[in-house]
């Protein structure tokens, strides 16, 4: 029984993608796909949201 293979989606069109050396664009199906995920990146698209902290909580002791 051959081994099975993990199949994941690909995050920019969502079209399944085997895990395995032959993929070479893994995580994503095509070249394409990873072109405009790095665009995302670059054109800051993508963000980690962040909370500003006030000044005073960082002298809370002294």
């Amino acid at each position: 029984m051959p081994p099975r293979v993990l199949t994941v989606t690909c995050p920019t069109c969502g079209a399944s993608v085997r895990w395995e050396p032959a993929s070479a664009f893994r995580p994503f199906c095509s070249e394409r796909c990873k072109t405009i995920d790095l665009g995302a990146w670059a054109s800051e698209s993508f963000r980690v949201p962040a909370s500003e902290d006030s000044p005073d909580s960082e002298e809370s002791g002294v």
